[in-house]
């Protein structure tokens, strides 16, 4: 039992929420970054998929930078992590299309369209469709860190954020439901 002279601890969940969201936006902001670095100094040009998936990043960033700053507004932080939850998803969904294609490449070698000639020149209903079919360049593998693709990678990263926003979206329901 507590006396009344020592004070209540501080709420860790929404302190460690808000690392969280500055750690992922940081993150994000990092891989960005990065990614330019190896567009500009080292010369790789991405393909469709690589730019879909630096969409996502740059989207769960920008969502988890402002999440950081609305924690005490439950609707807002719910709204966010179901954001990020979405765009997590849909990287996951691009990265996994694009680890299959690096293993799997199609047997025509197909340099094809770059993604904003796609955007600009056909509806978004047929310009997705071919953006997932990937091209020739989707599936070549031109940089590794620790045996993995740049692909890889971001399978994996967008796996954790998913995780990490199904934990989050959890306590917001479990500190709800107290």
């Amino acid at each position: 039992m507590r006396s009344q002279n020592q004070s209540k601890p501080p709420d860790m969940t929404s302190v460690n929420s808000r690392n969280l969201r500055l750690f992922e936006f940081l993150g994000c902001t990092g891989l960005i970054v990065f990614a330019l670095h190896l567009q500009h100094n080292e010369g790789l040009a991405p393909c469709p998929m690589c730019i879909l998936q630096r969409y996502a990043f740059i989207l769960i960033g920008l969502f988890a930078f402002i999440s950081a700053f609305t924690q005490r507004r439950r609707l807002i932080s719910a709204t966010i992590s179901v954001l990020i939850f979405v765009t997590s998803a849909f990287g996951l969904g691009v990265a996994g299309r694009h680890v299959w294609l690096e293993h799997n490449p199609p047997k025509i070698f197909d340099c094809g369209a770059d993604i904003g000639f796609m955007v600009d020149t056909f509806p978004l209903a047929e310009a997705l469709p071919m953006i997932f079919r990937g091209t020739g360049d989707c599936s070549v593998v031109l940089w590794r860190f620790l045996n993995l693709s740049i692909a890889e990678w971001a399978l994996a990263l967008f796996t954790s954020l998913l995780i990490t926003e199904l934990w989050i979206i959890r306590n917001l329901f479990r500190k709800q439901a107290l």
